[in-house]
């Protein structure tokens, strides 16, 4: 007698390892026909995926692989990596260190559709250009409130306010040579105040500092929970806590905050698949722009007049003004050797 339940389960077996099949077989066809992309960025983890999902959505044949990691791990791998490469695209990395890997030949300039709307600031000059950003992150002292008031700390508006002695042992910072966020704080800081002021400055703010993270956010996030009352991190990673509760507050120092564009690079090779021009052209679309726009108050292209909550209200004024990208690039090695000859010593085991 023929047993209808097992034949039943034995076709829906053979079904679904049919579809098991056919999927592995297209994955296959696309990544032989070059369909697969390599991305490497800087961007937060849960930016990644609300970003991306419109051009997954309008490219479903292109299956994008992410490689994620700080500015400063991302820039280093690319450069050790040089032409053997596997990267297509970088994505949301600092337009300062776009500007190194230009340098180093790395990069293929590339001029994506709808470049014309793109802010001036936030994209290279020449023509075509080297690297377009899709939005602009600032210097952010990110503050808990409630364990500021337990401990009876004074209110911060300005980097001066940093080196105050009840600080001594409460702020925790990024380090410059694998974060991003540390080294526009750290290029801000000297440009504002010039070189021998600015490592003046930075070496009475390392009496009060009690540890440097490698990752930009990560002082946002320690602040949040608590852990230290005083992250100088940046703007999104303080604004995305306060947003989910946390008792933070974001102050943008009175003296102007340093910052950098989070920026766009095609990736030099014999061959360029078309998709990466594709994923840039997307980059900076409005589909692109409209998935961060509230997340950042300075975006590549204008698509609303709203300034999120957490931000300055007039944020390009907020800037500071003498912030020179190419000259951040130009200095950056050696730089990041005066700064880690200075205070290494505090950073956080990897």
């Amino acid at each position: 007698m023929i047993n209808l339940s097992d034949q039943i389960g034995k076709a829906w077996k053979f079904a679904l390892l049919l579809i098991a099949v056919t999927a592995v077989v297209a994955a296959a066809a696309a990544h032989a026909a070059g369909k697969e992309l390599i991305v490497y960025t800087a961007l937060e983890n849960e930016q990644i995926n609300k970003y991306l999902a419109t051009f997954k959505e309008a490219n479903p044949d292109i299956d994008v692989k992410i490689v994620r990691d700080s500015t400063g791990i991302i820039t280093a791998k690319l450069l050790a990596e040089g032409a053997n490469t596997p990267a297509d695209v970088v994505w949301g990395t600092a337009a300062s260190s776009l500007l190194v890997l230009e340098k180093r030949g790395l990069i293929e300039p590339y001029a994506p559709e709808g470049l014309d709307r793109v802010e001036k600031m936030l994209k290279d000059t020449a023509n075509p250009p080297a690297w377009v950003g899709i939005d602009a992150w600032e210097c952010a002292i990110v503050v808990n409130t409630a364990e500021a008031k337990a401990q009876g700390l004074p209110a911060i508006k300005s980097y001066k306010d940093l080196l105050r002695p009840e600080f001594k042992g409460k702020i925790v910072m990024s380090n410059p040579n694998s974060s991003g966020t540390g080294f526009l704080a750290v290029s801000g800081i000297l440009q504002l105040m010039g070189e021998r002021a600015g490592f003046e400055y930075l070496d009475k703010l390392h009496e009060n500092i009690a540890l440097y993270t490698h990752s930009g956010s990560a002082p946002a996030k320690k602040a949040a929970s608590g852990e230290f009352p005083v992250g100088i991190s940046y703007g999104y990673a303080g604004v995305n806590q306060k947003k989910k509760g946390a008792p933070v507050e974001i102050v943008f120092p009175v003296e102007g905050s340093g910052w950098d564009v989070e920026a766009n690079a095609l990736i030099k090779k014999k061959n360029i698949k078309p998709e990466a021009k594709k994923f840039l052209d997307w980059a900076i679309s409005d589909r692109a722009i409209n998935a961060l726009k509230d997340d950042y108050a300075i975006t590549a292209v204008k698509v609303g007049n709203s300034i999120p909550e957490g931000y300055s209200k007039e944020p390009l004024s907020q800037l500071v003004k003498k912030n020179d990208l190419r000259w951040a690039a130009q200095n950056r090695d050696r730089l990041l050797k005066e700064w880690a000859s200075r205070y290494e010593g505090k950073t956080e085991a990897k």
